[in-house]
């Protein structure tokens, strides 16, 4: 099987992004936004997917909401792109990962048909610095863009950041056990012979 890598540049008047992943790594990453919560929640998507995540990301226009959005978009493209033809694949999963008093749990099936169901129960306006809208809309454009079928749910919790970290986990481990290689798979895993 050829390596699961991509990488993508991404370049506006709006932002200049680029991207590699390799979605057979270790979880070793290399996080650049300049906002720290997101690099922090980029670093535990890669850590905990265990892919290999490198990502520099700058504004050119000064406007967080357009970096956290292209950011997100391109993390999107970038998976999505080294997941190819998705043969061989597990494709379901589902994991449920708890911080603290918070629960998140997400369901993942990695056929290339994009629909999204986002929860996140957050309440604050912001959380370290993003406002709350920006934060959904990270979530939303990265869901979008990984070309699949996704359900994120924050089931409970108090603490929005709490919430918000679980729910990034929960879809790593999701996302991690969806695109493992399945010995038993033979070739595309639809009985449709087709993604």
């Amino acid at each position: 099987m050829k390596p699961r890598k991509a990488s993508i540049k991404r370049v506006t008047k709006e932002t200049n992004v680029q991207i590699s992943v390799n979605l057979d790594g270790t979880g070793k990453t290399s996080i650049k936004t300049g906002i720290n919560f997101l690099d922090h929640l980029i670093v535990s998507f890669g850590k905990h997917s265990m892919m290999d995540l490198k990502v520099n990301a700058k504004s050119n226009d000064g406007i967080e909401h357009h970096l956290i959005e292209d950011t997100a978009i391109s993390i999107g493209q970038a998976v999505d792109k080294a997941l190819s033809g998705r043969s061989g694949i597990t494709r379901f999963s589902y994991a449920a990962v708890p911080m603290d008093e918070s629960l998140a749990e997400a369901s993942i099936d990695l056929v290339k048909r994009p629909f999204w169901k986002l929860t996140l129960l957050v309440k604050r306006s912001k959380i370290e610095g993003i406002s709350k809208e920006d934060l959904e809309h990270f979530f939303q454009s990265l869901l979008q863009n990984l070309n699949c079928c996704v359900h994120l749910t924050v089931k409970y919790g108090d603490n929005d950041h709490h919430k918000v970290e679980s729910a990034i986990k929960s879809l790593a481990v999701a996302f991690r056990n969806a695109s493992s290689l399945d010995k038993k798979q033979k070739g595309i895993p639809s009985t449709k012979g087709s993604m």
